[in-house]
């Protein structure tokens, strides 16, 4: 750990302008997580664009607070409608709205935002830890290694991301067909631009991800004709010395939990929020209490939500890897301004790097202070008519995209991948693979090709490196020990090809 590189990222944070970054970026981030049908894969994206004129410190400072600013907006929608602003926030409904019915909804919301605050600041102590060492490590692999770690990574994301393993395939492969779109790296021609200019830089992946998640959530919204009304009392806000007590041990097991599923790619918030109430449930005080508005059933899963996201910054910062849709997106905007993260990101640009670090515990420090007290601003934004909520949503989706290149192209692609957001939420296509391999498709041809040329076009290159080696194999695991299992459990069901090999047996 390099305290002065650390006490240097405070300097930069701590002036006027990049601390005011910080706070606009927590209140957006609260905001986006509170509106219906955006999330913060979509917000984030969205507003990209307001970044565009900021230097690249300030433009990532802004957008790590509007990162984790989110991770607290969902929370309040749980608390007081009963509905979720986020998958990871999804959990917290279960005794987050028994303590609105209870009158307790304003303690249920300040407890979020303790335990928030300290799953945050715990893992962002990690990162700091585990950023030098770990980018000092990453410095050593070489191509080989690093198309082996990103097959690894994006085994993980697909073996985790749905119930289908061939349904997170066949997301992952669109998004690597997307990412093939533009000018060959080597050769310098066009490919699969069907004559289009626009898309001889690609397909632009913020546009692709405002339809997937904010469009896609959007109609799928109005198709199931959902509604959202808040008419709760907030109450008290701050949490009593019984209160602290009784959550302090879930806080603890949720961070704990939050900050180390955090650093596994393809592991999303929701599966650490799951994990953290499932603690509770096993090891917490009062557990005959979770599900009828026990403190500890919105402490717990709310503090692993922030240390997940935090800790996910950490595989981002060290070794190029976006563990989740939002994290990818985030790269994106490194890439935007010229920024690569992974290893030489410590090497190159280390004065942003460290400043967005010392931003992170200035900002959880700030989304404390803020949204305790704004909790009834953002109650009352809950009461917006639902056809006027979407449609001003609708106008900054179509600004939002139109906005990254000032062309018509992107929101028409906007539309299009809105679309098909809709279509792989019918489907139950899980949305992440495809995110994640249209962010990295680019860096695996590029390593792949890289290693090709190193070897002289001999694949046995990722064999005969150990690392490689290694990482390859356990991808390969990964993807084939679940399909194993599922073709072994149909086999032993009645009918299945084992149960009648055994019949026959028999006979």
């Amino acid at each position: 750990m390099d305290i002065s590189h650390l006490l240097a990222g405070f300097a930069a944070v701590l002036t006027v302008e990049n601390l005011l970054l910080v706070v606009a970026g927590c209140m957006l981030g609260t905001l986006i997580g509170v509106l219906p049908g955006v999330g913060p894969v979509a917000g984030t994206a969205i507003l990209i664009p307001l970044t565009m004129e900021l230097d690249p410190t300030g433009a990532i400072i802004m957008l790590a607070a509007i990162f984790y600013g989110s991770q607290y907006g969902g929370t309040i929608t749980s608390v007081l409608i009963n509905t979720p602003g986020e998958a990871s926030s999804a959990i917290t409904v279960l005794d987050g709205y028994e303590m609105t019915k209870k009158g307790r909804a304003g303690i249920a919301l300040g407890i979020a935002a303790i335990g928030s605050f300290v799953g945050g600041t715990i893992a962002t102590i990690g990162l700091v830890i585990a950023a030098a060492p770990l980018a000092s490590l990453g410095l050593r692999i070489g191509p080989p290694e690093f198309f082996a770690l990103m097959i690894l990574g994006m085994s993980l994301l697909v073996g985790l991301a749905g119930k289908s393993m061939t349904k997170a395939l066949i997301s992952a492969a669109v998004g690597l067909l997307l990412a093939m779109v533009g000018i060959d790296p080597v050769e310098g021609a066009p490919r699969f631009t069907f004559g289009i200019a626009h898309f001889f830089d690609g397909v632009e992946f913020v546009a692709v991800l405002v339809g997937l998640f904010g469009l896609g959530e959007i109609l799928a919204t109005l198709l199931e004709k959902r509604q959202a009304s808040a008419q709760v009392t907030v109450g008290r806000l701050l949490p009593g010395r019984q209160d602290l007590r009784d959550s302090a041990g879930a806080i603890g097991r949720g961070s704990l939990i939050g900050f180390l599923l955090g650093l596994v790619p393809g592991v999303t918030g929701s599966a650490s929020s799951l994990l953290a109430y499932g603690a509770e449930r096993k090891l917490g005080r009062n557990k005959e209490m979770l599900g009828k508005g026990a403190i500890q059933g919105v402490a717990s899963p709310e503090s692993a939500n922030n240390a997940h996201a935090n800790a996910a910054l950490i595989p981002l910062f060290t070794l190029g890897i976006p563990g989740s849709p939002t994290i990818a997106v985030l790269m994106g905007a490194f890439l935007m301004n010229g920024l690569t993260p992974g290893p030489t990101l410590f090497q190159t640009d280390a004065h942003v790097a460290w400043a967005v670090i010392a931003s992170l515990f200035i900002g959880n420090i700030v989304c404390l202070v803020l949204n305790l007290p704004l909790i009834r601003i953002w109650t009352m934004i809950l009461k917006i008519p639902q056809p006027l909520l979407t449609a001003i949503i609708i106008v900054f989706l179509v600004v939002g995209s139109y906005s990254i290149n000032n062309s018509t192209v992107d929101v028409v692609v906007m539309f299009v991948f809105g679309i098909l957001g809709l279509a792989f939420r019918r489907l139950d296509v899980p949305l992440a693979p495809l995110v994640l391999t249209l962010i990295l498709g680019p860096f695996m041809e590029n390593s792949l090709r890289q290693s090709l040329d190193i070897s002289r076009g001999d694949m046995t290159v990722f064999l005969t490196r150990p690392i490689s080696l290694v990482l390859l194999l356990v991808a390969v695991a990964i993807i084939v020990v679940p399909v194993v299992q599922a073709v072994r459990r149909r086999g032993e069901q009645p009918g299945g090809l084992a149960s009648r090999l055994r019949e026959d047996a028999e006979v």
